[in-house]
């Protein structure tokens, strides 16, 4: 029951050229950096990557991106990453855009042995009635688009029919995890991170705090390691970056209620 691995590159070793990727993350929280970074030191390419959004430029999904290693994203938002815009626009990658919630399911379902099932996102737009460009040719021009999906009434609504997700590999970070693979993440990095991990064939799991069996609150637990096949620790001392910041520094912030309450 021992799932642990000594580094992340022991633990991405086995992904190879053409792999399907589910990976972990919201924005830049809760990005699996350190199993991003040694797949991309393997040189890994033509891999098909599901996940909420593609990191930015330079960070999380983004460097994999940045050399061309994505071959096909499967996301939800792809607005703050502008690579991602050249390389969709020019041809160089293919995009399947998901409605968030229906990507959330997606995964959830494909990991639970759901294989599909219906939903009202959607019904009415291209993502059910087909046409959606997800290639374009060099010139612009729209090399592959999304086919029609089922749609079905119940009780007088319409649904639109989407298949559930599964992929060879599923990468994801915890706040902590023991080494059975039981995992509990931390606030808003909660995310994607489970449904990730649940629809990988072979999950990754990469932990702040490495913890012994029974350690862990049972009532605590979010993710069962049932879902977890390795677990890497990468210490609490990693790089955490913030996408866009909402917040003032505390000083400007005194300074205007000073300023509204004179």
């Amino acid at each position: 029951m021992d799932k642990t691995y000594g580094s992340p590159q022991e633990a991405v070793a086995d992904i190879g050229d053409g792999a399907s990727l589910a990976v972990g993350g919201f924005g830049l929280c809760g990005n699996p950096m350190q199993l991003i970074s040694a797949l991309h030191d393997k040189g890994v390419s033509g891999l098909s990557v599901v996940s909420n959004n593609c990191g930015v430029d330079d960070w999380g999904l983004g460097i994999l991106l940045a050399d061309k290693r994505i071959a096909k994203m499967t996301s939800s938002y792809v607005g703050e990453n502008k690579e991602f815009a050249r390389q969709f626009l020019s041809g160089e990658l293919e995009v399947e855009l998901t409605p968030q919630g229906t990507l959330a399911e997606k995964l959830r379902a494909g990991g639970c042995g759901i294989a599909a099932f219906f939903t009202l996102a959607g019904v009415g737009t291209q993502v059910a009635e087909g046409g959606l460009p997800q290639k374009y040719n060099a010139d612009g021009s729209v090399a592959k688009a999304s086919e029609p999906k089922e749609t079905r009434e119940i009780n007088g609504t319409t649904y639109v029919l989407e298949e559930s997700i599964t992929t060879d590999f599923g990468l994801v970070h915890a706040l902590k995890g023991d080494t059975h693979g039981n995992l509990v993440f931390d606030r808003s990095a909660r995310n994607f991170n489970p449904l990730a991990a649940m629809a990988g064939r072979v999950t990754i799991a990469q932990v702040e705090e490495l913890v012994q069996p029974g350690e862990l609150d049972p009532d605590s637990i979010h993710l069962p390691g049932v879902y977890v096949q390795r677990v890497v620790a990468v210490g609490k001392d990693i790089e955490k970056r913030i996408e866009k910041r909402t917040v003032q520094p505390r000083e400007s912030y005194e300074a205007q209620r000073e300023k509204l309450e004179a």
